[in-house]
């Protein structure tokens, strides 16, 4: 079937760097288009170590660009999805058998000044033998440093640009393969595929935006049938969840014997989210797993530091996810930039512009950057935009989630703490489309297990593209972690029976 119209941008991938490209792009006033194969933030996207931070290793490696540019973009960001987005403090121990004591301190130095710091309190050194954040630190560490980065619910960041851009007139399609695009007549010819039902549709675009992540190689080659010089190399991160062992809001991140660093973080209130590993990858990308060497290696570098010992039985979830870093020819995989780098090509006056790598912090400059790379193909565009505008749901005075939760206790004084800052934390500003004119827990609908309420579950199918039930248990929500199994099955089947159809 032939779409009768014609797109100005076509984007590839609904990760972080496609939804952040299609959000600027229509917000710029051009014409978008954006597909994904599976859900939103299915791939690496939803499976990152949920963090907005400068990188703060990446100063070992000279990389004082990437990293003056993330932090000033976690500023950014705070202030425009504080919901999403909030400030969490770093405990490193220090261990005087890795790096030495001057070497971290300058580091953190830099680190607080590169950025042009303003919300974030600065670092401090600790005595962990007397400063509280120390009680649960092994006797053989004595010093350490506190210091700022944020913490990001993943998912929801790819969501809410997605979410953005469509309110701005993007067309965002999901569960739709892009299969082929070719040249004629200096537009893209452009072949989707539903996954789902198998219908078939072509578009076409006067631009398209590869930002397939992992599969960026695989779109040049096998869907566009074109050549670059430049890759991807994959590098392979895993993750795993345990029960929280240490009081307090802070996080800790730890160095191991190999010089990298791993963070234990505080995960969905009493769980702790541990992580990452760097393993070069030669599989597909949609077969990766945490395997038993990974989890080994991540439990041992947690049970150097700490008192409480974690065991093989303490895990009770992994993740692990497939970073499609830019190949700049490091053999190290720790030491393979994090940068981004654009290859575009303007053969026939139809560009294609390939992305390859970038983090998490820097998606919204990346896609800034896109579109100033397209600017001579569209150039009644409109101006850079979205470093001062509010993700959905993020347009909360002053940036400040504590006074706005007050504001949402006061609105709701039936609806249970936990579960207003559920919903604050999700949606924000837009807690009231969900609970609607409830006046009581009966009004959200029926009760799945965790938080998750009828209402909820309903929303996020008209407004969130959620198309299963994991949709919405793993990337739109993590209730999955406060589910048991027989409720996750429970609500699976009332999925598939109630709103499988209207999704």
């Amino acid at each position: 079937m032939m779409d009768s119209e014609t797109y100005d941008l076509f984007v590839i991938g609904g990760g972080i760097n496609g939804a952040g490209i299609a959000r600027d792009a229509a917000g710029r006033g051009l014409k978008v288009m954006m597909c994904e194969k599976g859900d939103l933030a299915e791939g690496t996207s939803s499976r990152s170590g949920k963090l907005v931070h400068g990188g703060l290793r990446y100063l070992e490696y000279y990389e004082f660009r990437l990293v003056r540019e993330a932090l000033i973009e976690r500023e950014v960001l705070l202030n425009t999805a504080s919901h999403i987005i909030w400030p969490m403090r770093f405990v490193l121990p220090h261990s005087p058998t890795d790096r030495p004591a001057w070497l971290v301190r300058l580091g953190l130095f830099l680190y607080d000044h590169l950025g042009g710091r303003k919300r974030l309190p600065g670092t401090r050194a600790l005595d962990l033998r007397r400063d509280p954040e120390g009680a649960v630190i092994d006797n053989a560490y004595v010093k350490g440093f506190e210091y700022s980065d944020c913490w990001v619910d993943d998912a929801r960041l790819v969501v809410l640009n997605a979410l953005d851009a469509a309110e701005r007139g993007a067309r965002i399609l999901t569960r739709t393969a892009c299969t082929s695009i070719r040249r004629d007549n200096g537009l893209w010819t452009i072949d989707l595929r539903d996954t789902r039902d198998g219908a078939t549709t072509r578009v076409k675009a006067r631009a398209v935006a590869n930002a397939a992540g992992p599969w960026v190689n695989d779109v040049i080659g096998r869907v566009a049938g074109a050549n670059s010089a430049r890759s991807v190399r994959l590098v392979k991160g895993s993750h795993i969840i345990v029960p929280k062992f240490w009081r307090g809001e802070h996080a800790y991140l730890v160095q191991n014997h190999d010089k990298r660093v791993i963070f234990i973080n505080p995960y969905e209130g009493d769980k702790a989210l541990i992580g990452t590993t760097d393993i070069p990858y030669e599989g597909a990308p949609e077969q990766v797993a945490a395997d038993e060497r990974e989890i080994d290696y991540l439990l041992s570098a947690v049970n150097r530091y700490f008192k409480e010992k974690l065991r093989r039985s303490d895990v009770l979830e992994t993740f692990s996810g497939v970073r499609p870093l830019f190949d700049d020819g490091k053999g190290n995989p720790s030491a393979v930039t994090r940068d981004y780098v654009f290859d575009l090509d303007e053969t026939g006056g139809a560009p294609l512009l390939n992305v390859f790598g970038g983090k998490i912090t820097t998606f919204r400059k990346l896609s800034e950057h896109a579109l100033q790379r397209l600017a001579k193909t569209f150039p009644a565009m409109g101006p850079d935009w979205t470093s001062a505008s509010p993700l959905p749901g993020g347009d909360i005075p002053n940036a400040d989630y504590v006074a706005f939760f007050e504001t949402l206790r006061q609105a709701y004084p039936w609806m249970p703490r936990d579960l207003a800052n559920h919903y604050g934390r999700l949606y924000g500003a837009r807690t009231r489309d969900i609970v609607g004119a409830a006046t009581s827990l009966e009004g959200l609908g029926r009760h799945f297990g965790g938080h998750l309420y009828e209402a909820e579950a309903r929303y996020l199918v008209a407004k969130e593209w959620a198309r299963t039930a994991e949709d919405i248990t793993w990337r739109r929500t993590k209730e999955r972690l406060r589910m048991s199994p027989a409720q996750q099955a429970a609500f699976a089947d009332w999925f598939d029976a109630e709103l499988a159809q209207a999704a």
